[in-house]
Formats: structure tokens, C-alpha cells, sequence
């Protein structure tokens, strides 16, 4: 009698095994080289800059004079300094990665790591090696990418255990081990530290004074939304409301959720993001701390020197501040994996009906496919939830170079599929909003973002 079932031998096991650390190693490597791009900044940027000087120098004594006179070649010079400044804030960063990567660096990721520690900008020199996370910190950052679980680094306990989700007779060294053993050491491409640039004046939208502006076109309207909805929750019963935001970059939205009584849960995918958002809001002593230079990597469209080398002061606001009890973490991996599988993944419960609210602000255009996008967000929202959305329809997969699918639907499109999936649109209106620019620039990209709430019917 023929038996037909499951078979499972320990090849399988081993070939599962191997799978599983291949994609640990890549993952160990990705993160290896964003820190060495973080800790490769100065090199990078002082070599750009000097590109200026050189160019300088190759021009007839007279008009060296000349610019001179105009403080060209002084300018030159200050913008070194602030290249040194911002170095020192970057290294401090990352001055503890072993919360998401559970080892220390190896000899190849610390370029540039023993310049400059000892001075910076003197703001926090002491807490910038892996301090003690303040203890009215209520934020978490923790990984469910693949087989990963991490726990929370103010629990006094290592900040990311790594264990796979079966047991092994025999033991393995971690992937970023062998990584950092047979590998050179890494350079920063230029593709590798537009993406720190575009870091820095993140920064200056999520947590300064000068992002207000941008903040209150973007982040308020959901936040104005979201307090509407459930506005006969009382506000001492708010915590008991559960809100995803997917695609939180550094934070603040989720962040100013939490600070109006909601318990809150980011999402991100980027190391820059995560590593940034870490250290603001665990190694933040004040307003105001640190001072960075997020604009004197292009001397184009600035109507001043002044505007090109202008610091913005950051935090606006201490993230410490937040309310005794306040529900806030943030879960480190790709969205549609974590949160889209019915099953779960690997150490988290499903998501399917978890969640009050989602907001995406600046989200959904990520999608290489905007159906899974929606399918997921609808998925994860509790019945009769609300999905609050703004942004603009920028397909960041069109073209791309790498051949990654995408699909690209218009404003109208997407509204229809939200429709087919089970969402009943509420309220909608177009909102005018820049996107990290500089305020004093010559140039401004203005998105005709869209917003709306739907509800899940």
C-alpha cells in the first residue's frame, strides 16, 4: 500500500539551514557597510569638497584673487570644518551597532573611528559609546527580519540576541563574524552616502525647529485625523488604541502618536533610519543637543554662504518626555514580510486585526506592488479600523536599474483598488508639501500629496 504524505529528512534541515544563513550574511554585510558608510563619511566628503579647491587652484592667479576676495577660497575652508562636525555626530550614531547586530565591528568598519572622538561639538562625548538607555525611554527598536528577535536594550540584557527558531547540536559563529573575517574593508559609494546626506536633513524634518513647517503640512492633518476618529475614547483610555506606522523613517510621527496617549508601533526597513532614530531617541540628553550641517554638500541654488553653512539644532523636543507607561516601539524589517504573513513571522504573533489605525505618510509609493501594499494594510486592521494616508505617488521602483518589479497606478487607480480591497473612502483633499528642503534654497520641490481616511468595511 503506497503512502502519500509529508517526508522531511535532515537534508532538507541542513539545505534550510544554509538558506537561513546566506540571507543572515547578507544581511550582516548590508549592515556592515551602512556603518562603515556612516564611519566613511568624512574621508568621502572632505575628498568632494577638496575637488572645489583643486578647481580652484587651477584657475589664473587673477581670478584666485578675485574669488578670494569674495571668500570663495575661505569658504572652502569652513565647510571642511563643518564636514569634520557632522563626521563627529555620525560616529556617535553609530558609536553602539551591536544593538542590531549583536558583535563588535571588525577592523575593517571602524575607518576614521579613533579621529575625532574626543572632541565634536563637546555635547555628548560620555554617551555616545553605548550608554545606558535613559529609563524614561519608552522606545524599542527590535527585528523580526527572518529568524531574528531582539529585545529591548533597557532591559539591562544584550540589545539583539540572535536565535533561530531551532535547535542545533552543533553551534555556529554569527554571519557578521564571518563576514567581517574575509572581506575588505568596505567603501562608501556615492549612492551609499547621498543616502546619509538625505539622512542628515531628515533629521532636520522629523526633529528641529526648522521641520515644523513640514511636519505641520504632513504630520499634522493625520494626527488631526486620527484624534478625531476616536474622539469618544477618552484620552486616559487612548493607550488602549493600537496604531501601526509603517515606513516611520526617524520616527517622530510615531512618536507624537504616543505623545497624544495612543500606544504606537513604527515600521522601518532602512539602517540609516533606524540607527539615526536609535540614537535620538535613546542617547538624547536635551533639547537642542546636537548641531548638524545638513546643506553644505551642494553649493548650488543658495542665496548666501550663510544658508549653505547654516547648523540646525536637534532635538526639538526630548524624546524622553513621554508619559510614564507609554506604549512605543519600533520593529526593524521589510513591511509585507512582518506583517504580511498569516501565519506570522518568527517569534511575532499574526497581524491580521491587530491594529486601530495605520498611518502612511510618504509610504505607499515604496511598493513594488501597491496591491499587496493595500491587501495588508486592510489585513492587519482591526474591523471598522481606520487607514489615514498622505503623500504623493512617486513609484520608487519606475525604471529600476536592478530590474525590481512595479507596479504604477495613477491617484485614481489607487482610490478604486483601496475600494476593491474593502475600504470605504472618507475624507479627501490634495495638501502642498516640501519634502526635506531647504528653506532658504533657491529651488523647492513641492508635492500635490494626497490625504485621505478610509475605513475598513
Amino acid at each position: 500500500m503506497a503512502h502519500h504524505g509529508h517526508t522531511h529528512s535532515h537534508g532538507d534541515d541542513h539545505d534550510h539551514e544554509m538558506e537561513m544563513e546566506n540571507e543572515e550574511e547578507l544581511e550582516a554585510a548590508h549592515f556592515s557597510n551602512v556603518v562603515a558608510t556612516f564611519r566613511g563619511y568624512r574621508a568621502y566628503s572632505l575628498s568632494a569638497n577638496g575637488r572645489r579647491l583643486k578647481d580652484f587652484y587651477g584657475l589664473s592667479a587673477e581670478d584666485q584673487a578675485l574669488l578670494t576676495e569674495l571668500g570663495y577660497r575661505r569658504k572652502i575652508d569652513v565647510v571642511d570644518e563643518k564636514i569634520e562636525q557632522n563626521a563627529d555626530f555620525l560616529r556617535r550614531v553609530v558609536g553602539s551597532p551591536e544593538i542590531f547586530s549583536n558583535t563588535e565591528l571588525g577592523e575593517g568598519d571602524r575607518e576614521d573611528e579613533d579621529e575625532g572622538n574626543e572632541g565634536g561639538d563637546g555635547d555628548d562625548g560620555e554617551n555616545g559609546g553605548g550608554g545606558e538607555v535613559p529609563a524614561a525611554d519608552m522606545s524599542q527598536h527590535s527585528s523580526a527580519q527572518g529568524p531574528h528577535q531582539h529585545g529591548h536594550p533597557s532591559e539591562h540584557q544584550p540589545a539583539h540576541g540572535h536565535a533561530h527558531g531551532h535547535s542545533h547540536t552543533h553551534s555556529h559563529d554569527h554571519p557578521y563574524d564571518r563576514i567581517r573575517r574575509r572581506r575588505a574593508p568596505y567603501q562608501p559609494s556615492e549612492f551609499d552616502i547621498d543616502k546619509l546626506r538625505s539622512t542628515l536633513k531628515q533629521l532636520v524634518r522629523d526633529w528641529s525647529a526648522e521641520g515644523k513647517a513640514e511636519r505641520d503640512a504632513c504630520y499634522q492633518p493625520i494626527l488631526e485625523a486620527l484624534v478625531d476618529h476616536f474622539r469618544e475614547i477618552p484620552e486616559d483610555q487612548r493607550g488602549n488604541i493600537r496604531v501601526l506606522v509603517p515606513g516611520a523613517g526617524l520616527a517622530r510621527l510615531a512618536y507624537d502618536v504616543v505623545l497624544r496617549g495612543f500606544a504606537c508601533q513604527g515600521n522601518e526597513f532602512s539602517h540609516y533610519m533606524l540607527l539615526s532614530s536609535f540614537y535620538i531617541l535613546n542617547r538624547t540628553e536635551r533639547i537642542n543637543q546636537h548641531t548638524i550641517y545638513p546643506y553644505i554638500h551642494s553649493f548650488s541654488n543658495l542665496p548666501s554662504t550663510d544658508a549653505l553653512l547654516k547648523g540646525i539644532q536637534i532635538p526639538d523636543i526630548l524624546p524622553s518626555t513621554l508619559p510614564p507607561g507609554s506604549n512605543f516601539s519600533l520593529v526593524a524589517g521589510d513591511f509585507e514580510e512582518i506583517y504580511g504573513s498569516e501565519e506570522g513571522v518568527e517569534g511575532r504573533e499574526p497581524q491580521a486585526g491587530l491594529w486601530n489605525a495605520v498611518l502612511t505618510c510618504f509610504f505607499i509609493d515604496t511598493a513594488k506592488n501597491v496591491v499587496n501594499y493595500l491587501r495588508i494594510i486592510h489585513r492587519v486592521l482591526a474591523p471598522g479600523g481606520i487607514w489615514i494616508n498622505l503623500g504623493p505617488l512617486l513609484w520608487h521602483y519606475e525604471n529600476s536599474s536592478e530590474g525590481d518589479p512595479s507596479i504604477e497606478l495613477s491617484l485614481d487607480e489607487v482610490k478604486e483598488l483601496a475600494r476593491k480591497i474593502g475600504f470605504e473612502i472618507r475624507e479627501e483633499r490634495r495638501i502642498d508639501t516640501t519634502y526635506t528642503g531647504n528653506v532658504e534654497g533657491m529651488l523647492a520641490y513641492v508635492y500635490r500629496t494626497a490625504f485621505w481616511t478610509a475605513i475598513k468595511i
